[in-house]
């Protein structure tokens, strides 16, 4: 069967120096940096007690920089469910919120519970399996006994801190109404265009007629700091630098994006905006590599040569390339090679860019919100600028690619749509790319299957930390 485009219908954000599409495009245009300090009383005590160096880096951090969202639980527009999460940890009202946003700005005003489409709606969201700030706190307190809370006036927060792996997608789907699945994933890195895939498989399937992908990180961001310099992997300098041969290290950033898709075909029919078209997708995994850590070309190839096969165009058609590039040298360079070793030749160098020059590294929502920049570029007819490359490394050599560092027109090749590859790349080697395409003009055609819907029973699939407890008796205890 061939591969029916996937619409993008529906979009929000909640990211550092953006929360909304147009905001992260103002920001993204005028090549500005949303990394900052870290904002006062994030890590939980005084950061000065954490900073270390190379050389002394344990339970230290090299540096406290990172994309922080600057935005109070609640100063957020008026959601469903809001009252259910304003005790809870950020990292639920910013899923709920976000989602909710995506759903209105795909026209469902109202949200979906109590429609008729909500039988058919299905919610997958990637989502980092790390401790939020409250369940850190939630459990500093239960550690202590009595009369120290009593003297110090810590009290136990909502025990349903607990389940920042899975609650998040129980919450979406009773208060938001996916009736069809609602569920979270990680696959670090690369969860949100995991999510994106597997949405996409369930539309071509017919087990929904409309899903919400997409991927949150509010982990703790002390553990992130102090995590990451244990890996060896966190910026010293605190600047994200894709692709620069200054380039030390990666920085952790928070956020929250939502996409809301359909079939195209459907979207057309029921005249909705269309931001973006998902052309194809394709996931793979490295399989046994030196390290966690360790960039395998080889695995990445196999993701990138699968979404383009779905789409059915050649990688060298692709006008941009959205990549992992976190900043790494090692992960840089290997992504260069994967992608010369997929794109092959081209008769003009293609332009690449990183979102995290500007943001920092979103970790689970990062293929999401490279996603959305490419929506906007669209949109805007311009290709974006990637900032804090000064001196290039020596994989972009001009030839096959090159560094987009300025603001400029994107051009439509003759006969042909604007086209962009986004990559995410995550620990462990899990790997996923997606082809993004403009919206159809009008009296353009793109290649549809006809879709059979399945009847299937409502069902919520949630991935919790604690076996012992179902989503049903979850439900029951909220």
């Amino acid at each position: 069967m061939a591969y029916s485009p996937i619409a993008i219908v529906g979009r929000a954000c909640l990211l550092p120096g953006a929360s909304s599409p147009g905001a992260l495009w103002e920001l993204v245009a005028a090549r500005r940096s949303a990394v900052t300090g870290v904002p006062a009383g994030r890590f939980g005590l005084d950061p000065d007690l954490v900073r270390g160096t190379p050389t002394n880096a344990v339970d230290r951090t090299w540096s406290t920089r990172g994309g922080y969202v600057d935005v109070d639980v609640n100063d957020l527009a008026d959601f469903p469910g809001r009252a259910d999460v304003r005790a809870l940890d950020p990292l639920f009202s910013w899923t709920l919120s976000t989602s909710h946003r995506a759903l209105v700005d795909a026209g469902f005003e109202g949200g979906l519970r109590g429609t008729e489409a909500s039988a058919r709606a299905g919610f997958v969201f990637g989502n980092l399996s790390f401790p939020t700030e409250a369940m850190t706190r939630l459990g500093e307190t239960l550690a202590l006994d009595d009369a120290w809370r009593a003297a110090t006036g810590r009290v136990v927060g909502d025990r349903r801190d607990r389940f920042m792996s899975g609650l998040p997608a129980l919450l979406a789907g009773k208060h938001l109404g996916f009736d069809a699945f609602a569920y979270c994933l990680d696959a670090a890195c690369a969860s949100s265009l995991y999510a994106i895939h597997l949405a996409a498989r369930a539309l071509h399937d017919g087990r929904a007629d409309v899903v919400v992908a997409g991927a949150v990180n509010r982990a703790d961001s002390l553990f992130l700091h102090v995590g990451f310099s244990a890996l060896q992997a966190l910026s010293t300098s605190g600047t994200p630098r894709p692709f620069d041969r200054a380039a030390d290290g990666l920085v952790p950033a928070e956020g929250c994006v939502a996409l809301t898709l359909m079939r195209l075909q459907d979207a057309i029919r029921e005249g909705r905006a269309i931001h973006g078209v998902i052309a194809g997708s394709g996931l793979s995994n490295d399989g046994r590599s030196k390290s966690l850590l360790a960039p395998s070309s080889e695995g990445q190839v196999r993701a990138l040569r699968a979404a383009w096969s779905e789409a059915g165009k050649a990688p060298s058609s692709a006008q941009l390339f959205e990549c992992h590039a976190t900043g790494t040298q090692a992960g840089d360079k290997t992504e260069v090679a994967t992608l010369k070793d997929v794109v092959g030749d081209v008769k003009a160098p293609i332009p690449l860019g990183s979102l995290k020059s500007n943001l920092g590294h979103l970790i689970t929502a990062a293929g999401a919100a490279g996603v959305l920049k490419v929506c906007e570029a669209l949109r805007n007819e311009q290709l974006p600028p990637t900032i804090h490359v000064d001196n290039a490394i020596d994989a972009i050599d001009g030839r096959a690619f090159k560094l987009q560092t300025e603001l400029s027109p994107w051009a439509r090749r003759e006969g042909d749509v604007r086209r962009a590859g986004v990559s995410a790349f995550g620990f462990g080697g899990n790997d996923a790319h997606v082809v993004v395409e403009e919206p159809p003009h009008e009296r353009r055609s793109f290649p549809t299957a006809s879709i059979t819907p399945k009847k299937l029973p409502a069902v919520v699939v949630v991935v919790v930390g604690d076996a012992w407890m179902s989503p049903y008796e979850l439900l029951a205890d909220t």
